[in-house]
């Protein structure tokens, strides 16, 4: 079995602002293959299925996003997973709306809810698939930014981008983390167009 964390806030206040990223892929995820709905277990909101060949639990923590990591423990504790089965996906900042990172292990760069999750778990050798929201503009705050609901054209991005967050999770199940990277670290932001060669 894999376990797939989605990181966000509960609430239909916080459910369309991009701190939800994580909530969204696992929507999504779940909407392609037809997973079980959602019951309430281990302090979120959880969904069994199969993605390809592989059996799936999919976990939308309901702590809030920085003790998301009291959700996972409780997992871990009750799933027949390891942390080489988990895939942990949420939004980041620091790349472009629109960019993917995929790693298979690292820090929690400032993440609120990685940070508690790397705290529960005591390692962080664990797949991650950072989704970027980008930057707040002007003068707004980055907690304005990421609790906010966006404008139409960020939130086509983000909906495009949540696709192409999907996929890779579907790739790192059928072939690995190194795969995944290959195929989607390189690609740029949605929206932005390849660099032209000189």
């Amino acid at each position: 079995m894999r376990l797939i964390v989605g990181l966000g806030n509960p609430g239909t206040k916080y459910q369309d602002t991009p701190h939800n990223a994580g909530f969204w892929v696992c929507d999504l995820l779940a909407r392609r293959h037809g997973l079980g709905g959602e019951t309430q277990k281990f302090e979120g909101l959880l969904r069994r299925g199969r993605i390809a060949p592989t059996d799936v639990a999919v976990l939308k923590p309901q702590t809030y996003m920085n003790l998301s990591g009291e959700s996972v423990a409780e997992a871990f504790r009750y799933l027949p997973v390891e942390l080489s089965d988990l895939i942990v996906v949420y939004d980041e900042m620091d790349l472009p709306a629109g960019k993917l990172r995929i790693r298979p292990s690292g820090s929690a760069g400032g993440h609120n809810g990685m940070k508690s999750i790397l705290q529960h778990l005591g390692s962080d050798a664990f797949a991650r698939v950072r989704m970027g929201v980008g930057r707040p503009a002007g003068a707004r705050t980055p907690t304005s930014h990421l609790l906010s609901r966006p404008d139409e054209e960020q939130r086509r991005i983000l909906e495009q981008a949540t696709g192409r967050a999907a996929d890779a999770v579907e790739v790192i199940l059928a072939h690995g983390v190194a795969e995944a990277m290959n195929r989607f670290n390189g690609l740029p932001a949605i929206g932005e167009e390849e660099p032209r060669s000189r």
